[in-house]
């Protein structure tokens, strides 16, 4: 239901769709009649090589198909979408860019967390989880204020809750590690920087955290939350009907 106007219109309009585990791969068949190619990359296991899925992107365009490369949230933000367009430019294909709802705003969003909020936070920082971040990234981290949002950071949680400790931040700092954003089996955790480690320990990919003050906002919140999850248990009880 995040797909702008624009993506529905490339995925009616496409004849081969590269798509990653993150998209909405489930509802393509009903989006789409194209060829669809499953490019996806879960941690430490690349199906497909970066370099691979560029090639194939290409190829297909070469051969006179309309392509469309589906990625989950936005392609410009660590979506890799900016080696795949130079990629596609140094071939002599063109290239229209359709911006996405970034997982770094709507799966907090998801869990009642605002990641700005007037008098507790007017400014967030987007960081990858991927890799551990250096002593340097962290004391700059730790000194911005505001929120902090973490995409894919579960296997660099423990460094991440450590290294912020370290660089000065408060261990009562809220956190919130919100799992499975959209999708089944959604699942919030909240705790604060000096007990998530533990808190999260059964928590895994995809995931987003969020640390600030505004995690304690997702408590007035909880009517929001809630009213989605009712929606959904509402909508699994009719679909059994």
């Amino acid at each position: 239901e995040l797909l702008t106007v624009a993506a529905v219109a490339a995925l009616r309009d496409a004849d081969v769709v590269f798509y990653d585990r993150l998209a909405p791969y489930q509802d393509l068949p009903s989006l789409t009649s194209a060829e669809l190619v499953d490019v996806g990359k879960k941690p430490g296991h690349h199906k497909v090589s970066q370099a691979d899925i560029e090639k194939l992107m290409v190829e297909s365009a070469l051969a006179g198909n309309n392509v469309v490369r589906l990625k989950g949230g936005d392609p410009y933000v660590f979506g890799r979408g900016g080696e795949e367009v130079a990629s596609c430019v140094a071939a002599g294909v063109p290239v229209r860019v359709i911006s996405g709802v970034t997982s770094a705003i709507s799966v907090p969003a998801a869990a009642g967390i605002p990641v700005t909020h007037r008098d507790v936070s007017h400014m967030f920082t987007v960081v990858s989880g991927h890799a551990p971040l250096t002593e340097n990234e962290l004391t700059h981290l730790a000194g911005l204020g505001g929120t902090i949002v973490v995409l894919m950071g579960i296997g660099t949680l423990h460094h991440l809750a450590a290294g912020l400790r370290r660089a000065g931040m408060r261990a009562d700092m809220p956190m919130a590690v919100v799992e499975r954003g959209y999708r089944p089996g959604q699942r919030t955790t909240i705790a604060e920087l000096g007990t998530i480690t533990s808190a999260a320990a059964g928590c895994s990919n995809p995931a987003v955290l969020v640390i600030g003050d505004v995690v304690r906002v997702a408590e007035a919140n909880r009517g929001c939350a809630g009213a989605t999850a009712e929606l959904d248990r509402l909508a699994a009880s009719l679909m059994e009907a």
